[in-house]
């Protein structure tokens, strides 16, 4: 699609939206920026209103903001998830570092739970926040909020990762 196709779907002048981008990629670098920043807003408003709870309370309370952040504030959000790599190469070199930072404050929030004791380490950090999101980043791929609760698909996920799924039976 052309910027003046894009502005027309949005219904406004080409020349409204030259005027903000100069291309393509600079109008997708915005999007991809803006719903890195509204995730971690997201992310901040959870670690302030939790930091006195549980590890698993503050994990819940972060997926649930991390979900929110997907489903709650329109498709840009989740654009990043679902149109990052298929984006050109200087747009992915662009948001990359942004994407890393946000990243960042989940694998601090991870060690800082082990740190505390409140999870135990049998990976490496990143592995397991890459697990997290690919777990919560896929739902934007199947789960619809009009069939589900929000809540419930947080505290599925936060169980798998915090308790797993196979448990004992007790003797």
């Amino acid at each position: 699609a052309s910027l003046r196709q894009i502005a027309d779907l949005v219904g406004m002048k080409a020349g409204s939206l030259y005027y903000h981008f100069g291309s393509k990629n600079e109008l997708l670098s915005a999007i991809f920026k803006r719903g890195i920043e509204v995730m971690v807003t997201a992310f901040d408003e959870a670690d302030s209103a939790t930091s006195h709870l549980s590890g698993r309370e503050r994990v819940g309370a972060h997926v649930r903001a991390h979900l929110a952040a997907l489903f709650e504030n329109g498709p840009y959000t989740a654009a990043h998830v679902t149109a990052f790599r298929t984006a050109p190469a200087q747009v992915r070199d662009a948001i990359v570092p942004v994407r890393d930072d946000y990243e960042a404050m989940w694998t601090n929030l991870l060690r800082e739970l082990v740190s505390s004791g409140a999870l135990i380490n049998s990976a490496p950090l990143g592995l397991h926040r890459l697990l997290l999101f690919g777990a919560m980043n896929a739902s934007v791929e199947w789960f619809d909020p009009s069939r589900g609760n929000l809540d419930d698909l947080a505290d599925a996920i936060t169980s798998q990762f915090w308790d797993g799924l196979a448990q004992e039976a007790p003797a």
